[in-house]
């Protein structure tokens, strides 16, 4: 359903309701802004592809005022072109004169010239598209600023208190689960300020390292240099400012100096990605912080599932002892149940559950249970890989007999694994395979190439079929055949995909007579996890969603019981590294002001994210003009498969200095603005 206007000009769409009846108003085909909040509706939208009045008592002329002034400001603070440093400054004035009854109709003209020359001439998005929705409202309501010029006076609601609410984005900060103000860091980069950009990367994503290094970067995907040739390598700038503050002992670029503490405490179930964020922002808001984490170690699922050729724990710890600099708490080895629940509910201000999922889901094949030998769920087998080859913790007699091993650590010497999935879980669990010596390697998968590539990463995937991995697309085990306990075979089905009348997804249809075995030793389920919520005591009755996480209404992340938020997998299931840490964030900024007032509010700069997200900032028809397009995107270099294969040496490399400032150097620096009237 769109969302009814008194008049639009959003992305070319001409909606002009003056003259009509409210039942008879036509609709935008836009998700606009008109519920600003679920309490309160907004009276106008303005931004970078035009204006939208919801309301026949929009007081047009300060709203073109107050636009200006937003961009004013920006402009002001970048100063990196003259027409737009300079142009910003008219803009503001004559509309300003204008507005407060002392404009002149020379200053309209004026207006337009300047408008069309920032369109023009301005060097980056921002003040090419500010001009846009202003001479939208200057062409479709020149009576009311020619009334203004004529009669001498000020605008209806100049001198009355209108809440104009802005916020500057950009289509890859959009897309960024984080909202990382991604220009502004590989600005940084460019500027060879390798300082800056990390604290600006930090404002919303203390994960530097981890995310410059295993984000399955979203922003990419909106980035506008696709619509010219090809996006900007946002993930791999982003590990350029972390890696230059660890390699010059640089200590740690926090966002902001930590608040005074305040009296109040907030305990975090869980030390991964999420329960990182979250301690990390609630500590720069004068919070005491403890975590408790069930692993011997921190860093959760990134540090025992993700391996160390594509996440080195070093790295990662860097990004915890950030963390901890900030005077957070963590305790290992600690297993929350419902009686600590209780316990924590009376002792801290708040809890933030962030316990990601790590309960294997099965394949439901003929014949899978778990004491099979050689059947090893996702988590387990790399929790295994990794707690050795990071730490060295060896694994215990008994476990080596469960999962038939000979040795305390994972050798595959003769073995064949078969591996059950399609996303990033999966890659991890045969890439390890490989260097765990195993025989053959074989991952299974019900659809095809280019989904699991949507999946994870071109890359990834590549790189698999580099080391050996034998993909098999269309397949699906139908049953385990075991002897005594111990796998031996699998038999499996293939598909083919067929068009869906009903239209939507292509569906599968097994293919009769193509049935066949794989002699393997072991089958690994990664198809997805789930949680493990036995910690939740019962009498709290915590809303679960129907794929048994935590259930929240996905802004504010507190739960149905009052003062208990989370976050994360826990809350989504089985999600990226920067959905986490964006959930975090946002979860820690709404706890800071909790754990004060008592009240679940949301910050305007909160608000507007969601706004801009369900409107979508990206559009990928736009045609991109005034820029030199052919500008190859750089690759890093990766270690060669003969010098990767057996070891567990990071597989990429980054990029060299000059590698990042041509990178760098391809961004158009897309910030846009938008603006609510209330």
């Amino acid at each position: 359903m769109g969302t009814k206007v008194f008049f639009s000009t959003w992305r070319d769409e001409k909606i002009d309701n003056r003259g009509k009846k409210f039942e008879e108003w036509e609709e935008s085909a836009y998700n606009l802004p008109l519920q600003y909040t679920s309490s309160q509706n907004s009276k106008a939208f303005i931004g970078w592809e035009g204006v939208a009045l919801f309301s026949d008592d929009v007081d047009v002329v300060r709203l073109a005022t107050e636009y200006a002034s937003q961009y004013q400001k920006y402009s002001e603070a970048c100063g990196r072109c003259a027409p737009g440093r300079w142009g910003g400054r008219i803009l503001y004035d004559l509309l300003d004169k204008i507005a407060r009854g002392e404009g002149e109709f020379s200053d309209l003209e004026h207006l337009k010239e300047v408008s069309k020359t920032m369109m023009e001439t301005s060097k980056c998005e921002i003040g090419k598209t500010v001009p846009v929705p202003l001479l939208d409202l200057m062409e479709n309501f020149s009576e009311e600023f020619e009334t203004l010029i004529k009669e001498k006076r000020p605008s209806k609601d100049y001198y009355h208190d209108i809440d104009y609410i802005a916020k500057v984005t950009a289509p890859c900060m959009d897309a960024c689960p984080a909202h990382v103000d991604i220009p502004a860091y590989i600005e940084g980069v460019r500027d060879l300020r390798f300082d800056d950009s990390l604290e600006a990367t930090r404002q919303t994503m203390p994960l530097a390292h981890t995310c410059g290094r295993v984000c399955p970067h979203p922003c990419e995907d909106a980035c506008r240099r696709d619509n010219l040739d090809e996006p900007i390598s946002i993930m791999e700038l982003k590990r350029i400012g972390a890696d230059y503050e660890t390699d010059h002992g640089l200590g740690f670029i926090h966002p902001a100096t930590p608040k005074p503490k305040i009296g109040k405490k907030v305990a975090v179930i869980g030390a991964g990605p999420a329960g990182l964020t979250g301690a990390y922002y609630l500590a720069l808001e004068g919070i005491d912080v403890d975590v408790f984490e069930a692993l011997p170690v921190l860093g959760g699922e990134v540090a025992v599932g993700v391996p160390q050729y594509r996440m080195p724990i070093e790295k990662y710890n860097k990004d915890i002892e950030a963390v901890k600099s900030l005077g957070v708490n963590f305790y290992t080895n600690y297993w929350v149940d419902a009686d600590k629940m209780r316990e924590f509910e009376k002792k801290y201000d708040a809890i933030l559950i962030a316990t990601g999922t790590r309960i294997s889901k099965k394949i439901y094949a003929e014949n899978e249970r778990p004491e099979i030998q050689g059947y090893w769920g996702a988590i387990d087998f790399l929790d295994k890989i990794n707690l050795y080859e990071k730490y060295g913790i060896k694994i215990t007699e008994e476990e080596q007999k469960k999962n038939g091993l000979t040795t305390d650590y994972v050798d595959l010497t003769g073995k064949t694994l078969v591996c059950v999935g399609g996303g990033f879980t999966s890659m991890d669990v045969v890439r390890c395979a490989v260097r765990a010596n195993a025989k053959k390697v074989i991952m299974l998968y019900r659809r095809d190439e280019k989904t699991i590539i949507r999946n994870t990463s071109y890359e990834e995937y590549h790189e698999a079929v580099e080391e050996g991995v034998d993909f098999r697309f269309y397949s699906a085990v139908e049953e385990i055949i075991d002897e005594n306990n111990v796998l031996k075979k699998l038999k499996v089905n293939k598909f083919e995909q067929k068009p869906n009348p009903d239209g939507g997804r292509p569906k599968l249809v097994k293919i009769e007579g193509a049935d066949y075995e794989i002699e393997a030793d072991y089958l690994i389920p990664a198809v997805s996890q789930s949680a493990d919520l036995s910690f939740l005591p019962p009498e709290w009755e915590i809303e679960l969603t129907s794929w048994k996480t935590i259930k929240t209404n996905g802004r504010d992340y507190m739960t149905s019981r009052k003062g208990i938020f989370a976050a994360g997998d826990a809350e989504y299931g089985p999600m990226t590294i920067v959905n986490a840490v964006g959930q975090a964030k946002r979860a820690a900024s709404v706890i800071s002001r909790y754990v004060q007032t008592g009240e679940i509010t949301l910050t305007d700069e909160e608000i507007m994210e969601d706004h801009l997200r369900s409107l979508k900032v990206y559009n990928k028809n736009e045609p991109i003009r005034g820029w030199l397009g052919g500008l190859k995107r750089e690759v890093s270099e990766k270690l060669p498969v003969n010098e990767r294969i057996d070891n567990n040496r990071e597989v990429n490399l980054g990029f060299t200095q000059e590698e990042a400032i041509s990178e760098a150097e391809r961004c158009m620096r897309c910030y846009y603005i938008a603006m609510v009237a209330k």
